[in-house]
């Protein structure tokens, strides 16, 4: 007896029971086993029911061994599910499919047995994201390059790109090269490769890049998996980027054998290198390829899904399908057009409350966002109401580490005492003040029970630390000053702002230029127009508090919110879809920067949002809105003007429904070229230096500085009454000394190896 038939059932005689269950479609996806199929699986259609009945067949009925199937997953989560649910089909034969995994896992599998290959040992380290930025780090500051300017993170994104796309340095062009350093991206390219072979290590890009290289350029290797995989299945197929396409299909054109799912109409990751025409060629790709259409969903309403097929048919770059369903027809999808934003989070906490009054669960509520910084209204308003609500893929809004970040640079203004806020931002962005420096600053605050920003103070006036570490810290802290001088004048919105520029944390964020970053650069926005709810600082610090306190026990049931991209492949009763105006989605920031091609991208992200609902969709927008501090009147959302009327009910005084939305986009080429002002803006508009201007206006001496600080913190320094003119002592750092003169807690000391330094007194002991 071998293996397969120790370790897994016989096959069955009768009809397969693996079909039991299935419509017939998915029963023609499970039976499909030769050539190319292209499951084109909508939204809840049950694909993944259809993937697993058939990885199970392809074993069951003797096709092919468990070891002679690729199954490619996106996730690990998604490879565990897919292991259980083949595990309940098949048995224990789950047990030797070593090809089921993610394409990093798998991948990595393949390297190791060839590394030898691409200049790797078999024991090579995959190195994380950390790694990488120090590595790349190391090359900017020996190549002499201004890190600062070019940041390590700008340079870790454009390499992670090009190997998304399946790019090594010798094949990148001038105009990608161009994207870092002016030029020098190919070259920094080649030396970071160079420096990981060096360390025998890769990073997650290079997994899948040194086998497609591989397969590329050895013939053996690559008919040795060709004929190795008998089937390939791969999950998500839409979401694949060019360099797994590359390697799918280098590993299937042989046999052909391969069957892909995924929905055209849900890709909506190409900011993470997804290219939807992988899943758009795929029938040119493999000529002759059988697609079978799941459309029959299972999860939600008629009406529901109607709005959402006369949406997505606006796009131009689909396949094409049309969603059914046989349950009942349910509610229309409601627009709901509300006077502003807070008025937008009230009527969806009063939403709420009546759906919990009705008896349904707060588990089955979800708040789907474009962007992360719309959550903090929402948040704010359910703080107010005592409703129970958790961030799923993220954290709260003030959790965020930017919004943290921001916070405690207002602790410091408020209390130069609060040491915690201190020690969170005092390199923060990077300064060049490091460890040393805060044990530095530790020792003296603990010896003299003092706070941290005044042992800064006075450590800078000091020969305690280097000279530029001195110089950056007595900066930061004239900074605090000026900023605790303007704390009662301008406004706590202005103030942060102010803040954010003259600290660099802003010009910090800009410089990265990654998608990350740039929604960190909206929640800091975000903060601001927050902030211009209160008079005074401690109001608003007092009502942080206030938020982060509030914290409901975690198995209670709680309301979801969550971004749009995260709730791919979730579901719930009640959905509700705030911002729907234009600018804020579609993103005004993906439609200039990728077009027609984002703006269908964008299209497809809303389409995924509301086929998340299963009873009820309740979308809603804002005929106002505040940006960076601006009240700005907004239009509808083009995609609720492109929602069929007959699946809409409109509940707006603000329009006349989509007929009128259509026909306000029709009068309107430019939708922007209409939204105004309506009410004066409270930022400070300011001219070109004003950064220098405001520098020499605040530039005070450090003993002024000093004393302001101290004064807000009711300390003072007393000079020890041991240590005097002629004593003699030791320094950790600076060894044996003679006191030469003493000026209140500070010392000028003639040190034997040293020569004359000004130190504290605390940091000296009488030598024995």
């Amino acid at each position: 007896m071998n293996d397969l038939q120790a370790s897994s059932p016989q096959a069955p005689s009768g009809p397969d029971p693996l079909l039991d269950g299935l419509n017939a479609p998915q029963r023609e996806a499970v039976l499909a086993t030769e050539g190319p199929v292209l499951m084109l699986a909508g939204a809840g259609t049950g694909k993944t029911a259809a993937l697993t009945a058939r990885l199970a067949h392809l074993v069951r009925s003797r096709l092919a061994w468990p070891s002679e199937i690729l199954c490619v997953t996106f996730t690990n989560k998604a490879a565990r599910e897919m292991r259980e649910r083949v595990g309940h089909l098949i048995g224990p034969a789950v047990e030797g499919m070593p090809w089921l995994g993610t394409f990093h896992a798998i991948a990595a599998r393949m390297l190791r047995r060839h590394a030898e290959l691409v200049g790797l040992q078999p024991n090579y380290t995959i190195i994380d994201t950390d790694d990488q930025l120090r590595l790349l780090k190391q090359l900017i500051q020996a190549e002499g390059l201004d890190e600062k300017r070019w940041p390590a993170r700008q340079l870790a994104g454009c390499i992670d790109r090009w190997k998304n796309r399946g790019l090594n340095p010798i094949d990148l062009g001038a105009a990608e090269s161009e994207t870092y350093a002016n030029g020098k991206g190919q070259k920094f390219y080649t030396l970071y490769q160079e420096r990981l072979k060096a360390l025998n290590a890769c990073d997650f890009g290079d997994l899948l890049l040194h086998m497609v290289n591989i397969l590329r350029t050895d013939r053996g290797i690559l008919e040795q998996y060709q004929q190795r995989f008998k089937y390939v299945m791969v999950d998500e197929y839409q979401d694949t980027n060019q360099v797994q396409y590359l390697w799918l299909r280098l590993i299937a054109q042989a046999r052909k054998n391969i069957c892909v799912v995924g929905d055209d109409d849900q890709s909506i990751y190409s900011w993470r290198g997804a290219e939807v025409a992988n899943i758009l060629r795929f029938e040119h790709d493999f000529p002759g390829a059988k697609v079978i259409k799941l459309e029959q969903n299972y999860r939600s309403t008629p009406q529901i899904l109607a709005a959402a097929s006369g949406l997505i048919n606006e796009n131009s770059q689909r396949l094409g399908k049309t969603l059914w369903t046989q349950r009942h027809a349910g509610d229309r999808v409601r627009v709901v057009g509300v006077w502003d934003g807070p008025e937008e989070a009230r009527r969806i906490g009063d939403d709420i409350e009546r759906l919990e009054r009705e008896g349904a669960p707060l588990d089955q509520v979800a708040i789907l966002v474009r962007a992360q910084y719309q959550t903090r209204e929402i948040e704010d308003r359910f703080i107010a109401i005592g409703m129970k609500y958790r961030i799923v893929g993220g954290f709260r809004f003030y959790e965020r580490v930017e919004i943290r970040d921001a916070l405690a640079y207002l602790r410091v203004v408020a209390q130069p005492s609060d040491d915690l806020a201190f020690e969170r931002i005092y390199n923060a962005p990077k300064r060049g003040l490091g460890a040393k420096a805060l044990e530095a600053l530790h020792r003296l605050a603990r010896r003299r029970n003092i706070p941290l920003a005044t042992a800064a103070i006075e450590i800078a006036d000091t020969d305690e630390l280097p000279a530029r570490a001195r110089n950056t810290l007595l900066a930061l802290m004239r900074d605090f000053a000026r900023w605790r001088d303007l704390s009662g004048t301008e406004s706590p919105a202005d103030l942060i702002r102010t803040m954010l520029d003259e600290s660099g944390y802003t010009d910090a964020l800009q410089a990265e230029k990654t998608p990350e970053a740039a929604g960190r650069l909206e929640n800091l926005g975000e903060l601001a127009r927050a902030m211009e709810d209160y008079d005074s600082l401690g109001q608003f610090l007092e009502h942080v508090s206030l938020v982060m306190d509030n914290d409901a026990a975690a198995n209670e049931e709680k309301v979801t919110v969550m971004t749009m991209h995260a709730a791919k492949g979730l579901e719930f009763d009640n959905v509700f879809l705030p911002g729907w105006e234009e600018g804020v989605f579609p993103s005004q920031r993906s439609v200039d920067e990728g077009g027609l091609a984002s703006l269908e991208e964008e299209r497809r992200l809303a389409y995924v949002a509301i086929t998340r609902a299963r009873r009820r969709c309740t979308i809603l927008h804002a005929a106002n809105r505040r940006i960076y501090g601006q009240w700005t009147s907004s239009i509808p959302s083009r995609f609720i003007a492109e929602l069929p009327d007959d699946h809409v009910e409109s509940e707006t005084t603000l329009s006349g429904g989509a007929s009128l939305w259509r026909a306000q986009w029709s009068e309107h080429a430019d939708p922007f070229a209409h939204i105004a002002t309506t009410q004066p803006s409270r930022i400070t508009t300011r001219g070109p230096g004003w950064q220098r201007a405001a520098a020499k206006e605040y530039n005070a001496t450090p003993r002024k500085v000093a004393e302001s600080t101290r004064s807000a913190a009711s300390f003072a320094a007393k000079p020890r009454s041991d240590v005097l003119p002629g004593s003699r002592v030791f320094h950790e750092k600076f060894g044996y000394g003679t006191v030469a003169a003493q000026d209140g807690n500070k010392l000028e000391i003639d040190f034997e190896q040293a020569g004359r330094k000004r130190v504290i007194d605390t940091f000296v002991k009488l030598a024995e």
